[in-house]
């Protein structure tokens, strides 16, 4: 932009230009002001659930994986008391010389009634409704379905109504589903940054559109674009910090109120989800992206605006 032409005599005659603070200083020092804070503390609060959410997931995820890598359970279906414990003792003898078992359990009668009670009620203890044996096992390796293919057809050879089920096989579809809520819940953290981000891009328009003359006073006046970003920066800094500092608080209140709730459950997979050191440190490093995306949009929306304005 052409300078003025006193100004211009006055940097050939070799006097100080205005830059640095004395140029700076004409813009106006309030913060881009608006909902801004608030818009960044409800990202950040919405990405800190969403991020302890998805870490949480993929651990239980990875916890329920290694629990029954290599597990199965050998179920003896006969409906007679007698039949069922000369087949239960049949499989053992069989499992007990398949090179392929690490070992095995007989899962006592009254532990299964008491698993089977919620549903059944006092039946589970009756003759009214037969328990099936159930034998826990694990292999020395991770089987395929040949494996246990042939398992169970040396155990049918002597126990007809047994049959062996991979633990990984029934509880498939329940990973799946988890792992799925947890790239949800990545996603949902990508377009929160994006949101966020477009919410700082429309703050620092709307700011240059109402300073506009100021800047052009400030460019004639010997000050850079450099200059007039930093200001800019700097508000944004600020906001985001606030912002960023509120919905940390609120984001982690938010998450240990949900903990405590899914602890009530007292289940063997959620216990499996618990955050270890690493997860922590992602989440608390959530308000420093935020303020980190959030200044640099500023810079790059003001200098990209100035530019163009030339």
């Amino acid at each position: 932009m052409k300078r003025p032409p006193a100004i211009g005599d006055a940097v050939d005659r070799g006097l100080t230009p205005f830059r640095g603070r004395k140029a700076s200083g004409l813009l106006p020092k309030a913060r881009l002001g608006g909902p801004l804070p608030w818009v960044i503390a409800v990202m950040v609060a919405i990405t800190v659930v969403a991020a302890s959410g998805a870490l949480a997931l993929s651990n239980t995820v990875a916890a329920a994986r290694g629990e029954v890598a290599g597990s199965a359970t050998v179920q003896v279906i006969e409906p007679d008391s007698d039949a069922r414990s000369r087949q239960v003792e049949a499989a053992t003898e069989i499992l007990a010389q398949d090179p392929a078992i690490a070992g095995f359990r007989v899962v006592p009668e009254e532990e299964v009634a008491a698993a089977l009670e919620p549903w059944l009620g006092m039946a589970s203890e009756s003759d009214i409704v037969p328990l099936p044996a159930l034998i826990d096992v694990k292999l020395r390796v991770a089987a395929d379905e040949g494996t246990y293919a042939d398992i169970e057809s040396a155990l049918q050879q002597v126990a007809p109504r047994a049959r062996i089920d991979a633990q990984a096989h029934w509880l498939a579809p329940v990973l799946s589903a988890l792992s799925a809520l947890k790239w949800m819940a990545l996603t949902l953290i990508v377009t929160l940054g994006i949101v966020g981000a477009a919410a700082v891009w429309l703050a620092a328009r709307n700011a240059l559109g109402g300073n506009r003359d100021t800047i052009e006073i400030v460019h004639l006046l010997g000050g850079n674009d450099d200059q007039i970003a930093r200001i800019f920066q700097r508000s944004v800094l600020l906001d985001s910090i606030m912002g960023g500092m509120i919905g940390f608080v609120a984001g982690i209140g938010a998450m240990l109120l949900l903990a405590r709730q899914f602890a009530a459950l007292q289940s063997g997979m959620v216990a499996g989800g618990q955050l270890v050191a690493i997860d922590w440190l992602l989440i608390a490093l959530v308000p420093l992206f935020a303020v980190a995306i959030a200044v640099y949009t500023a810079r790059m929306t003001v200098l990209s605006s100035l530019r163009k304005s030339l």
